[in-house]
């Protein structure tokens, strides 16, 4: 029996696409072990990737426009139309994300997810009746305050002044005017689809755990935490705890009190339309991989959900990661194989180097292990959902 992996890794931030670490490991399996058959599915869940990973699994186009980026310049930020127009998937990351800013340039006290809320206003004057919005990858803190304003939302200190752009100054909110927030709004499905469980605040919340990685020191995520705080004591704390509302800057949270969004997983959207748990079925092995391993990967991330479901199938998942961060809580356990690429802070054509050489090397000791026996007894409506490639 001839064995078939499952190759469907996420994005190595800041230097592969998920398509392109796809293709980074497909090439260093067909080095070593070229009789395995492939099935290649890049992942994500909700944050950078969302968009073209929707777009393989469900008919639809790109639509591309110009708006706001995290500190106010221009950037390009792509959007996607599904079901003949009538859903919309935003990835907040291509407006007001992370990897738009320079490690020198962050400035998450006044970074702003404005240019997201542009996308969605496009999106509500298209005609959408369902938006669905990806939380991760963000260089923001600021509850999403920013998108809900370009939604036409004002967000007032004690003299009636719009507050500026950022998560520093919702110490500062006094009032909320939603009288002229975009009439489509109340009428739409809208799905904020985080890629973490973390609440808005505490220690595993959208300052604490995620401020030192945008930039924020240790006085400035205290600075964040306290103005989010506030910011919740004004508009309603029933959802703080909530599992993901703390995902890009608690972005999910002010979607959810303020504009009515369900709260759902990035990777659950993203793995039904791909059919990833028929795909696992009748695949021996799943390949996984992110640029860094470090306790954040088990707050709901994608290669996370991913090693779950494989456990739940019986099916070895192992992890290619760029680096991985030794650290209190990390849990090694969580996959079958942990390879360390050393694929972080490369060119990207290093970074797939590195990346296809350390699939190679895995590959060529993988390959003597054993088909899963049981996989002949899977339907052939299942093996369908796959695109299996020698």
């Amino acid at each position: 029996m001839i064995p078939r992996w499952l190759v469907a890794p996420q994005e190595f931030k800041g230097t592969l696409t998920a398509a392109e670490a796809a293709q980074a490991m497909r090439a260093g399996i067909r080095e070593a072990a070229p009789e395995v058959l492939l099935d290649l599915a890049p992942l994500a869940d909700g944050g950078p990737g969302t968009v073209d990973a929707l777009l393989t699994g469900t008919p639809g186009e790109r639509r591309v426009m110009t708006v706001q980026g995290p500190l106010g310049e221009p950037v390009e930020a792509a959007y996607a139309l599904l079901e003949s127009g009538q859903t919309a998937v935003i990835e907040m990351a291509t407006a007001s994300g992370l990897s738009l800013l320079d490690p020198e340039n962050l400035d998450i006290r006044r970074a702003s997810t404005y240019g997201t809320g542009e996308l969605m206003r496009a999106a509500l004057d298209a005609g959408c009746t369902r938006i669905i919005v990806g939380l991760g990858g963000s260089a923001t803190n600021d509850a999403g305050t920013g998108a809900l304003t370009a939604l036409g939302y004002r967000f007032l200190d004690a003299k009636g002044r719009p507050l500026p752009p950022g998560g520093a100054a919702l110490r500062h909110l006094a009032r909320v005017d939603t009288s002229h927030q975009h009439p489509q709004l109340a009428e739409v499905e809208l799905l904020a689809a985080t890629d973490v469980t973390a609440p808005l605040l505490g220690p595993n919340g959208a300052s604490r755990l995620f401020g030192p990685q945008k930039g924020a020191d240790p006085d400035t995520v205290e600075e964040l935490e306290e103005a989010l705080l506030h910011f919740s004591r004004n508009v309603g704390q029933e959802f703080v705890r909530m599992p993901g509302v703390g995902a890009a800057g608690g972005l999910g949270y002010g979607l959810a009190v303020l504009a009515s969004a369900n709260i759902v997983s990035g990777y659950e959207l993203v793995a039904q339309a791909l059919h990833l748990e028929r795909r696992m079925a009748v695949a021996d092995m799943v390949l996984t991989g992110e640029g860094r391993y470090d306790r954040q990967t088990s707050f709901g991330k994608g290669p996370a959900a991913l090693a779950y479901s494989g456990r739940a199938l019986g099916r070895p998942v192992v992890l290619f990661a760029g680096s991985v961060l030794p650290e209190k809580g990390l849990d090694m356990s969580l996959f079958s194989t942990i390879v360390e690429a050393g694929s972080r802070s490369l060119t990207k054509a290093a970074a797939a180097q590195a990346l296809q050489t350390a699939a190679a090397q895995w590959a060529a000791t993988a390959r003597h292990i054993k088909p899963y026996d049981a996989r002949d007894a899977m339907h052939s409506d299942e093996d369908s959902a796959s695109s299996w490639t020698s």
